[in-house]
Parts: C-alpha cells; sequence; structure tokens
C-alpha cells in the first residue's frame, strides 16, 4: 500500500470508530471531537487535510478567492485553518508569512506552512501546507487544489520558509 493508500484506509478505521460519537455538523469538530487548534497530532492533521482535500478537488485556481467557486493560495490556507483546525490565519500571502513562527526547512512538521517565492515584486509568493514526505497541499494556479512535491525541480528551486502556527 502507497503512503495515500494508508493514510484513506486510516481515515476510514478513525471514522469508524467515531461514528457514534456525535453527528455535529460544526466545522472543526470531526464526529463530535473538537480537534481544534491541535496541530500537534499528526496523524489527525493528515486525516483533516486529506479530507480538505478531496472535498475542494477540482475548484479552480482564482486571484483572490476563498470559495469552492474559485480560491487562491492563501484563501485556501486561511480558509483550511479556519474550518479544520479553528486559527484564523491572516488572508495574505504576505501577511501570512510573517504569521507564527519560523522554522528551519530541516525541521519541517505536518501543519506546517510553506511558502515560495514564485516572481519579482512584493506579492510574488506562494502558500501551501506541509502534509508529509516532502508534500504539501495547495491551491495551484495549473492545477486547482493539489498535492505537490518539495522536491519538485520548481518547487525546490523557489522555496523560501516554512512558518510554524
Amino acid at each position: 500500500m502507497n503512503f495515500y493508500q494508508r493514510l484513506s484506509a486510516l481515515f476510514l478505521l478513525i471514522s469508524l470508530y467515531l461514528t457514534g460519537c456525535s453527528s455535529s455538523s460544526n466545522k472543526g469538530e470531526y464526529d463530535g471531537i473538537n480537534y481544534q487548534g491541535q496541530l500537534n497530532d499528526p496523524i489527525m492533521v493528515i486525516a483533516l487535510l486529506s479530507e480538505q482535500q478531496r472535498e475542494w478537488a477540482g475548484v479552480p485556481y482564482l486571484l483572490g478567492g476563498n470559495t469552492r467557486s474559485g480560491v487562491d493560495c492563501s484563501g485556501f490556507t486561511r480558509t483550511t485553518f479556519k474550518d479544520r483546525f479553528n486559527i484564523q490565519l491572516p488572508r495574505t500571502t504576505t501577511e501570512q508569512s510573517r504569521y507564527g513562527k519560523r522554522v528551519p526547512r530541516s525541521q519541517i512538521q505536518t501543519g506546517d506552512l510553506v511558502f515560495f517565492k514564485t516572481g519579482r515584486g512584493p506579492n510574488s509568493y506562494h502558500v501551501g501546507i506541509y502534509v508529509k514526505e516532502d508534500k504539501f497541499l495547495h491551491a495551484s494556479t495549473k492545477g486547482g487544489v493539489i498535492y505537490s512535491s518539495l522536491n519538485s525541480p520548481y518547487w525546490n528551486k523557489v522555496f523560501w520558509q516554512v512558518r510554524r502556527i
């Protein structure tokens, strides 16, 4: 089984185990257990990010967007942190790049924000959420909400910083 198959199986097991706990539909609650702000549990963070990706798959990139009609990178990270972890991030990539604590790339953890300098000028930044095994989740201009590899030639070349919330 590859990483995503194992992740899906784990997610299914957790869902089956917790199904009887509650039928709450509150954002930030996962089958009745409040995981808001729980970025210190990497397995749960991975499961919640996987769920977010499935729900947002196919949503096109739209500069300034933050809905399922269209979303940009900072809109996606802001919405994800609000909906899944009850954490309010600033709206823009520039503001998000100053939020939290900067950590070395060698110490990256699940749930950290990853930033890239994708062009020239003060607003030429991109942001995603680190998942695991050098993969991050983001709203891509070409593919919508997808996983990408930090080690791809492009993302490795434009990598800028990691921020821990």
